[in-house]
């Protein structure tokens, strides 16, 4: 039985569409697959930063519980219209935007007048209808960034304008996040599983953005917890021969050798270690230009690479 618990490997990152991508992290300690992919599961789904709409006024509206005039929709439809839209912000303090649309159709998220600070990640997103001609609905819009949920109460206390309405708000840009854990195998070793993740956002951010956020928050907290204790680790099962092969494909160039030796090699079409180890030292001293000096120094380069 292994003394120690290799570290997994992000095995691929395959993008399903624009929003949505999967991620197989592999091969993982035997129990594994279920304690990150709940652990990336619930930070993915409740501790990402995003941003949303937190309040808003509307003129000629003096409260959620009205209309306005020349408009389809009452204030009501109007709130659940703008929880909807979606915004990206790149600043961490509240930005406040304006809405201005005259003559009769639809009122879009496009008609935000947004800033550098701030984003609109579905503009086609309908807010209202206007009904009359003759009417302009002006609106004040204040967006905020954050993590998880932000209940009306809450918002209601930490508005910028007393006389807005407030919004609940739901910042998390990650939408939903699916496991699945499966067994899988490196050579003889086949107690070891397979984790399978997939990861739809709303386009404020990438799934892999929202992926390596989750996996940072995992182990800013593990760490405080951990103290100063530190539990050995070794690669993946089967990274430590992709180790050694990357060292093999070294070429012959980049051993430092002196200008003398590593001409002889490569003039004898030896390129790279692998070239190189894979002769024996009489193959060497039989090489067209190689002395005992320069069998001396490659026998020395091998020892210290440990080849």
């Amino acid at each position: 039985m292994t003394k120690v618990i290799h570290n997994p490997a992000l095995a691929s990152v395959e993008d399903l569409s624009a929003n949505s991508a999967a991620f197989a992290i592999e091969p993982l300690h035997n129990g594994y697959g279920n304690t990150l992919g709940n652990s990336l599961r619930r930070v993915l789904l409740s501790s990402i930063e995003g941003a949303a709409i937190v309040s808003f006024k509307i003129e000629g509206a003096t409260h959620e519980f009205t209309t306005v005039e020349g408009v389809k929709e009452d204030v009501v439809d109007i709130t659940l219209n703008l929880k909807n839209v979606l915004v990206k912000m790149h600043t961490d303090e509240p930005v406040e935007l304006r809405l201005t649309k005259k003559g009769a159709g639809e009122v879009t998220a496009a008609d935000i007048q947004t800033t550098a600070d701030v984003e609109v990640i579905n503009p086609e997103q309908v807010i209202c209808t206007i009904d009359n001609p003759k009417t302009e609905v002006v609106m004040d819009i204040v967006v905020d960034s954050g993590r998880g949920y932000r209940t009306i109460d809450e918002a209601s206390d930490t508005r910028l304008h007393s006389d807005h309405i407030a919004l609940d708000a739901v910042f998390s840009p990650v939408l939903r996040v699916r496991y699945k854990v499966e067994p899988t195998r490196v050579g003889q070793d086949t107690n070891l599983e397979r984790l399978d993740v997939i990861v739809d956002t709303d386009g404020s951010l990438t799934p892999r953005e929202a992926f390596e956020e989750a996996a940072a928050i995992l182990v800013n907290q593990y760490t405080a917890l951990a103290g100063s204790t530190t539990v050995e680790a070794a690669p993946a099962p089967g990274q430590e021969d992709a180790e050694e092969d990357s060292e093999l494909n070294t070429p012959i160039e980049d051993l430092n050798l002196t200008a003398r030796t590593a001409n002889a090699l490569v003039n004898n079409e030896i390129r790279t270690v692998q070239d190189l180890v894979s002769l024996s030292e009489q193959d060497l001293r039989e090489l067209k230009g190689f002395g005992s000096k320069a069998l001396d120094e490659v026998k020395d380069k091998l020892a210290e690479l440990e080849l």
